[in-house]
């Protein structure tokens, strides 16, 4: 479903360039009315591509595995790191996971809960 909707929200801010550049190209509108929809799809596009790798951990970010789960970190963890409450169950794995924390940068890691 989500795939699905990031594909339409992509295709409708592609639309939106192209006839923002269409507007600018042959002046059928006057003012900055092609420009306005370049700027609106550019920015569709851009929130999709940054949108697909929002939720996963640093070390899974800068791996090119596939998008998908909460990159769930295996084997020991940095002892910067503390466990907290939270948990949620990854709707792509249906894993039941913890989120593991850095007070200091906020960075957050996802572990199995055992």
């Amino acid at each position: 479903m989500v795939g699905a909707l990031r594909i339409v929200i992509g295709v409708v801010s592609l639309l939106l360039l192209l006839g923002g550049l269409a507007v600018l190209a042959f002046g059928g509108v006057p003012g900055l009315s092609g420009l306005w929809l370049m700027v609106l799809g550019g920015a569709g596009l851009v929130a999709v591509a940054f949108e697909r790798t929002r939720y996963r951990s640093e070390a899974h970010e800068r791996s090119w595995d596939s998008v998908g789960g909460a990159g769930v970190d295996e084997g020991p963890i940095d002892p910067r790191f503390r466990s907290t409450d939270e948990r949620f169950v990854d709707p792509t794995t249906r894993r039941r996971l913890r989120v593991w924390s850095d007070a200091s940068t906020g960075e957050r890691r996802y572990r199995l809960d055992e």
